[in-house]
C-alpha cells in the first residue's frame, strides 16, 4: 500500500525544527537577507546558492506564507543564542508562591517572634504569606483575640508586605493573606547579588589568608636578622 505524503501543514505540526537548505522543498522563496533585508521572490536555487556564497543557512521562517518566506543566517549561532535567552527567561520567572504560617490565638512571645521572623523572611522572598489562627475549645467564642493577633502581626511586618486579604473565619480558624511590598522578581535579584557579594567576599578571605603565612615568614626571617 502505498503511503500518501505528508502535507505541508503535516510536516509543520510533526517538527518543531525550521527546514534549513537542501530541506526547502518549493520553487521559489520570499527571501529575506542576514541582517533584515527584503531581497524579494527568488527562485530556491538562487536561494541557496546566495546562502553558499555567504557561508550561512538558509532557513525557513513562514512556511505557512505564500511563497515561504526563508532568511539568511547562521542557523547554528541563532540556536545557541535562542536556547540563552530561552534559559535566562526561565531563570528570571517569576512564582509566587503562597507561605502559610500558624498561628495560637493565646501564643507566647518566643514563640510569636519565631512565627513573626518566619514571614518575615518569606514577604523579604517576595512571597505571599497565609496566616492561619487556630481557635480550639471554649476559644471559639472569642474571634476578638484572633483578630488582634493578626492585626499586631501586619503591623509588625507593614513595611514588608500588606494586607491582601482582610481577617475572615473560616470554620475553626480565621485566616488572613499578606502581600509581599516586594515583586518576586526583585528578590530573586536581591538574592543573585547577595550570593555573589557573598563568593566574593570569600574568595578574598582565600587571599588574605593565604598572604599572612607570607607575612609571618618575612617577619620571623627580619628578626632572625636582627
Amino acid at each position: 500500500m502505498q503511503v500518501p505524503p505528508r502535507t505541508r501543514l503535516e510536516e509543520s505540526s510533526i517538527s518543531t525544527e525550521p527546514r534549513i537548505n537542501d530541506r526547502i522543498r518549493v520553487p521559489e522563496v520570499r527571501l529575506v537577507g542576514p541582517n533584515g533585508e527584503q531581497v524579494g521572490i527568488v527562485r530556491i536555487e538562487d536561494a541557496l546558492r546566495l546562502a553558499q556564497e555567504s557561508d550561512l543557512d538558509l532557513v525557513e521562517v513562514a512556511p505557512m506564507a505564500r511563497p515561504p518566506v526563508a532568511k539568511l543566517m547562521d542557523y547554528g549561532k541563532f540556536k545557541y543564542e535562542s536556547a540563552m535567552k530561552e534559559r535566562e527567561s526561565r531563570r528570571n520567572q517569576a512564582h509566587t508562591i503562597i507561605k502559610e504560617m500558624k498561628l495560637r490565638p493565646k501564643i507566647d512571645a518566643h514563640d510569636y517572634d519565631t512565627k513573626k521572623g518566619h514571614v518575615v523572611r518569606f514577604l523579604n522572598a517576595g512571597d505571599k504569606v497565609k496566616i492561619t489562627i487556630m481557635f480550639r475549645g471554649r476559644e471559639q467564642s472569642r474571634p476578638e483575640l484572633g483578630y488582634r493577633l493578626l492585626q499586631k502581626l501586619a503591623e509588625d511586618v507593614q513595611e514588608l508586605g500588606f494586607i491582601e486579604s482582610a481577617p475572615k473565619q473560616d470554620g475553626r480558624n480565621m485566616i488572613m493573606v499578606l502581600g509581599p511590598h516586594k515583586k518576586k522578581v526583585e528578590a530573586m535579584a536581591e538574592a543573585r547579588e547577595a550570593k555573589a557579594r557573598r563568593a566574593q567576599g570569600d574568595g578574598a578571605a582565600e587571599v588574605d589568608g593565604e598572604d599572612r603565612p607570607t607575612a609571618a615568614v618575612a617577619a620571623d626571617e627580619a628578626t632572625s636578622a636582627e
